[in-house]
């Protein structure tokens, strides 16, 4: 398998930042993402109370990655991280279904509107 496979491969891996082995201090680099899941998992993470820090970047506009920093006061990063993209799933989730109900809704009450126009 060639690199440019493997890089395909992995959409997230861990940054090793010097010697010192912390795990409540992480930086996470998530391939082919962008400021829409940067951004909002972002939110959901600094909510958390054991979260001393939570950001990311882009390191160059032309790459198609973000790195997401977290840090911690007692609790892994990787499983702070974890919770969040969970947390963040649960509420996409939510936002669709209503979304989906209320166009569901919409398109009741227009064919009611309809059937009532031509009686």
């Amino acid at each position: 398998m060639t690199d440019e496979q493997d890089q395909k491969k992995r959409r997230l891996e861990v940054i090793e930042t010097g010697t010192e082995e912390n795990e409540n201090c992480r930086t996470f680099v998530m391939h082919g993402e962008d400021h829409t899941l940067g951004n909002s998992l972002r939110y959901l993470i600094m909510k958390n109370p054991q979260v001393q820090f939570c950001g990311y970047s882009i390191p160059h506009p032309s790459e198609n990655q973000i790195n997401f920093r977290i840090q911690t006061y007692n609790t892994p990063a990787t499983k702070v991280l974890k919770k969040g993209l969970k947390d963040l799933n649960i509420m996409c989730q939510h936002v669709l279904k209503t979304f989906e109900s209320s166009v569901a809704e919409y398109k009741g009450r227009k064919f009611e509107k309809g059937m009532e126009d031509k009686s």
